[in-house]
């Protein structure tokens, strides 16, 4: 951890306190001992380089400043990794994943300690090379796949259009085969067909993993993805026909350079289609996939990331809540006594707990996604496609509940933190501009939940479908046990409120056939109904792995102590939100209800007396935290006076030209 000659005292008492092994909290988020010891050295390794410190906060430059000296960064960062770093245990180094032709983690966890605005760099490696690895023929990885590790070509993934983003088969850029020439020709139809979003694509991509409907002999076979390198590989400059910029500034995320892209009569050869579950003949015959939704791999790999990185984002934002509720001192809890720390408010407890036992959740829902996924792919990988339905649901559920709740979260924090939270310094706007951006990209979420309820209503209409889905098929619901509020019974009323959930809409749909509606307006008529199913399965699969991951997991009695009392805690925070729901479905007593509140009264004065030492258990080094208001030492209002001092308007006492150009002469007009 960070060392300082200062530390607050309130931390330092706080610390002083500790009753558990802070290290194996650490472990468990890295996943074990020798990830531990690889993250801390990769990240003193960065930061120890200082050509990759900012000389000028980068708040105060502009947007076309901005991206140039984030991607200076991103491109140290990557030539930084590829030198030798010094062995840790048993662990691979970073040469060692590189020769074994594994990933780099640029694009994820060493990107984010220096490159707080996003990275440029980050779609290649987020999406694009997992698209050639999943989409692209073994041929077509032999070829492109080295290329794209060296960098030698810098990809992004093209599917959003100005007019259309979630609703796949509405895009409208096509790819035309040509036998005679064979090679296909894109082509952008109209202004709505416009490539727009892609990260990386305004001005750093040279190529790009495009989606487009193919057209050959005729016929419209659907989407597929084709590889077209979009500039010269020497001068950078775009290629004929080819029309590519940036979109401009966002909500946040601004050193990511998303980009818009059209097509005019574009040629590419043949095998720039990828091929490995659908085909082109050189005559133009159409070889169709085993199953269609076997495209879906690079999508569900992206939002099993995005699940990863809402329990990051989680952590750093309760870290920094936490921290200054400690350092903070303000009003009078009992009159006459010295203001006592904000942190020892019930109010606050309240705003700052339900997101801290929300990151530990979305951490095993991650986990237990990612292990899945891995599991599923390699049975794809044998032609076994069974376990593909219930992962795409799973994803969506989980890309969908971790981005909403992290975005209220990370507001709620904010607000926590008083006016200081608004500051960029705080650390706040980027962490919300993260969780924001996360709720509409890779899927909106809204039609994430309405993928996620077609799932649950064909699962009850055939009484078959996967593992997430077994409550709902042949399976009577255990009875709620009056008095019974054990861990055991709450995950028993998640799961009636699902089903019921579940069986509401499906009256709904049915009525509304009755009535003669088709079947496109029933849906639509139910989709509240639906989204409300969706919701409330995705909050019983988070809970359920909850309760699951803490008993079985091997921990020391103080750490299995904390995880059982933030899982309780968390369970009794969403169903006391949502307690008609439970009235609703799970026969839910008053009485009940009042026991609940009562006991999650009583954990927040519980989990207030571990908070400060569970958040340093994160082990968030100062530099990747980010936040003057969330440091180790607690200085913060050292800090933020300090960051004051670096605002550019701060380096003369009167801004000169406007003053004498415009503040003077309407001083001076006698209005």
């Amino acid at each position: 951890m960070a060392v300082s000659l200062y530390e607050n005292p309130d931390l330092k008492r706080e610390r002083q306190s500790c009753h558990f092994d802070k290290d194996e909290i650490t472990y468990l988020i890295d996943g074990g001992v020798e990830k531990t010891k690889y993250r801390r050295e990769l990240v003193q390794y960065i930061l120890s380089d200082p050509d990759l410190k900012d000389p000028v906060p980068i708040e105060y430059l502009s947007h076309y400043e901005r991206y140039g000296a984030e991607l200076k960064k991103a491109c140290l960062l990557v030539q930084k990794m590829r030198k030798p770093v010094p062995s840790v245990g048993n662990y691979e180094t970073l040469r060692e994943r590189q020769k074994n032709g594994k990933p780099l983690d640029i694009g994820v966890g060493p990107a984010a300690v220096i490159l707080k605005e996003g990275n440029a760099l980050g779609l290649h490696f987020v999406m694009f090379m997992p698209a050639l690895m999943g989409q692209a023929s073994v041929e077509q990885q032999q070829k492109w796949l080295p290329r794209a590790l060296n960098l030698e070509l810098i990809g992004t993934y093209a599917q959003t259009e100005l007019g259309h983003g979630t609703f796949l088969r509405g895009l409208e850029t096509k790819a035309t085969y040509d036998p005679d020439t064979k090679e296909f020709v894109l082509e952008t139809p109209s202004l709505s067909a416009y490539k727009w979003w892609p990260g990386g694509l305004g001005k750093t991509a040279n190529y790009a993993v495009v989606m487009a409907q193919l057209y050959t002999k005729g016929k419209c076979e659907g989407i597929h993805p084709f590889l077209v390198q979009l500039r010269d590989e020497n001068t950078h400059e775009p290629l004929p026909g080819i029309s590519v910029g940036e979109i401009g500034p966002k909500l946040g995320l601004n050193s990511n350079d998303n980009g818009y892209l059209g097509f005019d009569q574009v040629r590419i050869p043949r095998d720039q289609l990828l091929m490995k579950h659908s085909q082109v003949l050189e005559d133009g015959t159409y070889v169709k996939p085993k199953n269609t939704k076997l495209g879906y791999a690079t999508m569900v790999y992206v939002r099993v990331f995005i699940v990863q990185d809402m329990a990051s984002v989680l952590r750093r934002a309760v870290t920094i809540a936490t921290r200054y509720s400690c350092v903070r001192h303000q009003s009078e809890l009992k009159p006459g006594e010295p203001e006592p720390q904000i942190l020892d408010y019930k109010a606050q407890q309240n705003k700052l707990f339900p997101a801290l036992a929300a990151s530990f959740a979305f951490h095993f829902a991650a986990e237990n996604l990612w292990n899945l996924y891995h599991v599923a792919t390699e049975n794809i990988g044998k032609g076994d496609l069974q376990m593909l339905p219930d992962l795409h649901g799973m994803s969506c559920a989980m890309k969908a509940l971790s981005t909403s709740e992290t975005a209220n979260f990370v507001e709620t924090l904010r607000q926590s933190c008083g006016g200081h939270g608004y500051m960029v310094c705080s650390g706040f706007p980027r962490l919300y501009g993260v969780a924001t951006a996360s709720e509409t990209y890779e899927g909106e979420n809204t039609v994430l939940w309405l993928q996620v309820a077609r799932y649950l209503i064909k699962t009850r209409m055939d009484n078959a479908g996967g593992k997430s889905v077994a409550y709902l098929i042949d399976t009577k619901l255990p009875d709620n046990k009056p008095g019974d509020l054990g861990l055991d019974s709450i995950i028993n009323l998640f799961q009636r409120v699902a089903s019921g959930y579940v069986d509401l809409a499906m009256k709904e749909l049915e009525g509304y056939s009755r009535q003669g509606k088709a079947l496109h307006d029933a849906w639509n008529q139910s989709a509240v109904q639906l989204i409300k199913a969706a919701q409330a399965h995705a909050r019983y699969l988070v809970a359920d792995c909850f309760v699951r991951c803490v008993r079985e997991g091997k921990f020391s009695g103080p750490v299995r102590s904390i995880l059982n009392e933030l899982c309780e805690f968390l369970l009794i925070y969403w169903l006391v939100e949502r307690s008609g729901d439970f009235f609703m479905f799970a026969e839910l007593k008053a009485q009940q209800l009042i026991e609940l509140q009562s006991k999650y009264m009583e954990l927040l004065g519980t989990i207030r007396t571990y908070a400060v030492n569970l958040v340093d258990a994160f082990d968030i080094r100062d530099e990747a935290l980010g936040s003057v208001l969330g440091c180790w030492d607690g200085n913060a209002y050292q800090r933020l006076f300090d960051e004051a001092s670096k605002s550019p308007l701060n380096k003369s006492t009167v801004h000169r030209e406007s003053f004498e150009k415009y503040l003077k002469p309407l001083m001076q007009s006698n209005l």
